[in-house]
């Protein structure tokens, strides 16, 4: 029935009443029973009852008395701690105040009297805003911060709104303080002040030495400038001036005291000092320009004793003058120097411009004549190269028709001394016909307007080209051919580059007596290098050099020794090429020549390269060939060699012919062998097209020529034909003709 949780003075008042109602009940039993035993059992119950609530109250009482007890030391310690806070605020070096909802609940005395004027307003309850506005209106205050009409609000240092109010404040007295506004919590503010007039004054001391400093910086500088200054008031009066202005000036000391009139200057100058032709003018002329509606004058005088000034005056902020005078003597001796140093440097410059124009008219006429002479060594080149491109088809139709005359009449001559006679007659024109290549090689290479046909191929199918056609004069001299086969791929010309290879194994050959050559590849990080080793005579050092020329040769009383070209169109060619030939060799032993080519990724597999290496053919040709020869001789040869082989011939010496033998067969050929330099403007290209297109049928076709240029080249790619040089190696041509004419019929 009693809470222990609730006050001492509540307990007991509830016990009070508790012990009432017992009592009222007591009497009221007491009024109702009527038998002696009922009010013994009455008396007995609630004597129990007294004694158990006597009980209670004296222990309610006893922990009353604690609780007084302590309720006493509370109040104590916190009367000692409000007297310790006073103590601990009294003894701050600055003022406190402690707002709580904008009222002041405690300050300490230096807060309330760093005013002695408000430190009777400043009690508790006064709000900050009020404090604010005795302080801005305090007669002791002379730094006041305007009072605002509604306080403006920032952020303090936990983020809650604040107004804001003037923070450092001046007393007349010469005493300075700062006040710092910050946030106990969002209901109670902390202003703190401290006296910061050590600092002010320290920072005015400072401020008042730098200002000393520097106008003793300044007096020194405007002392030592080369130009003379002086200052005027509005009025006119002198003000300032440095010792240059005076001596500049050549003005006696008692003329720029302070207080003398520009005007005394001027005159003084003017008489004294100004050359006659500047004369008194100068004076007026200066007044003037120095009206108040004017800016100033900059004008240059000179002296009689020669010297010149340049003197300029302008308006300052104030309105007053500021006079600056400049030394020009030595500027306007220099520009005079200088003025006859440019006329002087023009007439030298004007008559170099006659001489160079005299040279350059004269580069003129001689830029003419070396270009006529240009034209015609290019006409001369030109010339040789149509000369060489029409000689080689007209000198390699003759040899061409010797050798295939040659070839027959190999297989058909029984005697062996006519056997003889007809090898020899076949080397000899193997000779003749090498060297007419080297002479054409040469000419193509030299002339400028030669263009290399680049292309991506398989430098082991390159080499194995070159192994068939060397392997018959490797196997006459007894020499050893071997060939390392390679799967590298480069970037190169490829006609040029069988030719140089072609050549250095041929040297190898001619060169050796016994032993071997061996062509090979070897690769070298993004190159490769063909190797050409042989054992042959060797070569000294000092000939390694000289056998890349014309016509040289490592011994020249070697028997089967060349005209001495292969080296040099092997330099020629890789020199266009830009690929590095090098040789190392040691006489007796042996040479080895190499040469430095680019490796290149191999090529998707497009079937352009299928006739790169063709089988040996036997057996007799079943087959009709369609040759088209304009050269009698030529055509004559070749039917006979493709009837010894077998197969049926046509001939005709135009495309009107061809297309007219075809109509009289009735059927197209198997293959058409046609040359593509006919008579007039008709040529093979045109014979192979007309064909097919008159057939409807894509007949195969070679093109016999002596023509090498890329443009024919092109051609063969997009009508898809076979180029075959001239003069023809029939080692090829029988196995060429049966690969195309095998290649329709399983096509």
């Amino acid at each position: 029935m009693i809470d222990p949780s609730e006050p001492l003075e509540t307990q007991l008042e509830r016990q009070g009443k508790i012990i009432e109602a017992l009592m009222q009940r007591a009497a009221r039993e007491n009024d109702v029973g009527e038998t002696a035993y009922s009010l013994f059992q009455s008396a007995i119950a609630l004597q129990g009852e007294v004694w158990e609530k006597t009980k209670h109250l004296e222990e309610v009482l006893d922990t009353l008395g604690q609780a007084s007890n302590r309720l006493r030391n509370s109040e104590f310690a916190l009367e000692q701690t409000e007297r310790n806070l006073a103590d601990a605020l009294d003894a701050m070096e600055g003022g406190f105040a402690l707002f709580s909802e904008d009222a002041l609940e405690i300050c300490n005395a230096q807060f309330r009297n760093m005013v002695p004027d408000i430190c009777e307003m400043i009690v508790a309850g006064l709000s900050i805003t009020d404090y604010f506005k005795a302080l801005n209106d305090s007669p002791q205050v002379i730094t006041k911060g305007a009072t605002p009409k509604k306080a403006s609000v920032g952020s303090d240092e936990i983020g809650n709104p604040s107004p804001k109010y003037p923070s450092v404040f001046g007393l007349k007295n010469d005493r300075w303080f700062q006040i710092t506004q910050k946030r106990a919590s969002p209901r109670k503010t902390v202003l703190l002040s401290t006296e910061i007039t050590n600092i002010v004054l320290q920072n005015r001391i400072e401020k008042d030495q730098l200002i000393d400093k520097q106008s003793i910086f300044m007096k020194a500088a405007f002392e030592h400038i080369s130009q003379g200054v002086c200052t005027f008031s509005p009025s006119g009066t002198l003000i300032l001036r440095n010792e240059r202005f005076r001596k500049l000036l050549r003005l006696p000391v008692t003329l720029v005291r302070k207080g003398t009139q520009l005007s005394q200057i001027l005159s003084f100058f003017a008489r004294h000092e100004l050359a006659p032709e500047t004369g008194m003018s100068i004076e007026a002329e200066v007044l003037a320009a120095i009206a108040p509606d004017r800016e100033g004058i900059e004008r240059k005088v000179r002296l009689t004793s020669g010297d010149i000034l340049n003197i300029s005056i302008h308006r300052l902020p104030d309105n007053g003058l500021i006079m600056n005078v400049i030394d020009f003597t030595a500027e306007a001796q220099m520009t005079d120097v200088l003025e006859k140093r440019v006329g002087e440097r023009t007439r030298e410059l004007t008559q170099a411009n006659e001489r160079l124009q005299r040279q350059h008219q004269e580069q003129i006429r001689i830029d003419e004549q070396l270009r006529q002479a240009k034209e015609r060594a290019e006409e001369a080149v030109s010339s040789k190269t149509r000369f060489f491109a029409a000689a080689s088809h007209d000198l390699l139709q003759p040899v061409n028709a010797a050798k295939l005359l040659i070839s027959t009449m190999t297989e058909s001559a029984p005697d062996k001394a006519v056997g003889d006679t007809v090898s020899r007659l076949e080397r000899s024109f193997k000779s003749i016909e090498s060297l007419l290549h080297a002479l054409l090689d040469i000419s193509r290479l030299d002339s400028t307007g030669t263009e290399l046909s680049f292309s991506i191929f398989n430098i082991g199918e390159l080499l194995s080209t070159v192994q068939r056609d060397c392997r018959q004069l490797a196997e006459e001299k007894g020499i050893r051919l071997d060939i390392v086969p390679s799967s590298l791929w480069v970037k190169s010309d490829q006609r040029y580059l069988v030719r140089s290879v072609q050549n250095l194994i041929v040297n190898g050959i001619q060169y050796t007596q016994e032993g071997r050559v061996l062509a090979g590849c070897r690769r070298k990080g993004p190159n490769v290098i063909i190797e050409v080793w042989d054992t042959g005579i060797g070569i000294s050092k000092k000939d390694q050099k000289r056998i890349f020329n014309e016509f040289t040769r490592a011994a020249p009383d070697s028997a089967g020794a060349g005209m001495g070209l292969g080296l040099s169109i092997v330099d020629r060619a890789c020199r266009r090429l830009n690929h590095s030939v090098n040789v190392r060799s040691k006489p007796g032993v042996g040479s080895v020549f190499s040469i430095t080519i680019p490796i290149c990724d191999a090529p998707v597999a497009n079937g352009q390269n299928e006739n790169a290496s063709l089988p040996l053919s036997a057996g007799a040709m079943d087959v009709i060939v369609l040759i088209v020869e304009n050269n009698p001789d030529v055509m004559f040869a070749t039917a006979r060699q493709i009837e010894s082989w077998g197969g049926s011939v046509l001939t005709a010496a135009s495309t009107k012919e061809a297309l007219t033998c075809v109509r009289e067969l009735g059927m197209p050929p198997d293959i058409i062998l046609a040359d593509y330099q006919l008579d007039e403007d008709d040529n093979g290209v045109k014979t192979i097209a007309e064909l097919r297109r008159a057939t409807k049928t894509h007949i195969p076709a070679i093109m016999i020529t002596a023509n090498r240029e890329e443009d024919l080249a092109e051609q063969s790619r997009e009508h898809r034909f076979t180029i075959l040089t001239k003069p023809v190696e029939l080692s090829r041509l029988r196995p060429l003709i049966d690969w195309e004419t095998r290649r329709l019929n399983t096509g």
